[in-house]
């Protein structure tokens, strides 16, 4: 049974959330890409499969699979826009301001993650959280796991 009123679920799922979600770049799988990582959201279920190659230290290829909710998708589509060459700082910056934002309500990810505003109001539904944060997880790990396979 849902906790929040046909009000609250009209402002959380936003036109402009909804467009994100609709519109995710960097979609499907890469062929022999250098690491693969799969995040899920125990609590509902969502996955997200990324694929990439990172040379010098970047993103350079990148593809996400993502079977998520409207936010766990607006939050992969916001990352999609901007993934391609970043960081693996870049990233946990992200990843990290991205967590501070929806749980602390610390201010919105700094540049160059433009986007993430659009999911403001789902700062008050915690049971979402694990969702919006799963790309940006599943991308730390990327760089985790490449970094272990140098050693």
């Amino acid at each position: 049974m849902s906790t929040q009123s046909p009000t609250e679920l009209a402002q959380l799922y936003s036109g402009t959330l909804l467009a994100l979600a609709a519109d995710i770049p960097l979609t499907g799988r890469l062929e022999a890409p250098m690491v693969s990582i799969k995040e899920r959201a125990p609590l509902c279920g969502s996955t997200v499969t990324i694929d990439m190659d990172v040379e010098d230290g970047r993103i350079t290829r990148f593809a996400q699979d993502v079977k998520a909710c409207a936010l766990g998708q607006a939050s992969a589509s916001v990352l999609g826009r901007h993934v391609l060459g970043r960081t693996e700082s870049e990233i946990l910056r992200a990843r990290d301001e991205m967590t501070a934002f929806l749980k602390d309500n610390g201010p919105v990810p700094s540049e160059p993650f433009e986007g993430f505003e659009a999911l403001l109001p789902a700062r008050d539904f915690k049971n979402r959280h694990d969702s919006i944060l799963l790309a940006l997880r599943a991308t730390c790990r990327g760089f985790e796991e490449l970094k272990s396979q140098r050693t």
